[in-house]
């Protein structure tokens, strides 16, 4: 059987999209935020940290410029890599039902 999924998917993004990985993500973002909200304190550590990881990040995305240069001959082997990861989540998916459900289900 063929699959009816795009070409270019994305194995990150497909756990990603799983219900049950996408309900916790909110959860815990509804709960960081609510905590954030209620504890002055906390709202000022959690800036700072959101400062320095986005710093980190910009930072860290620089220093991966040249090494993503450098891998693009090999991103057949990424694609390789992809694929193999796309179709173990589809056996996931077959096998436990429950990735397709919120947490709270």
């Amino acid at each position: 059987a063929t699959s009816t999924r795009p070409v270019q998917e994305n194995a990150l993004q497909r756990v990603l999209q799983l219900p049950v990985v996408s309900s916790t993500c909110e959860t815990l973002q509804r709960k960081y935020s609510s905590t954030k909200e209620s504890h002055p304190l906390m709202a000022s550590v959690c800036a700072a940290y959101e400062r320095g990881v986005q710093g980190a990040g910009a930072l860290a995305m620089w220093g991966m410029e040249p090494v993503v240069r450098r891998l693009e001959p090999q991103c057949e082997s990424f694609a390789v890599a992809n694929n193999l990861a796309c179709r173990g989540l589809d056996h996931l998916e077959e096998k436990i039902p429950a990735l397709q459900y919120p947490v709270d289900k």
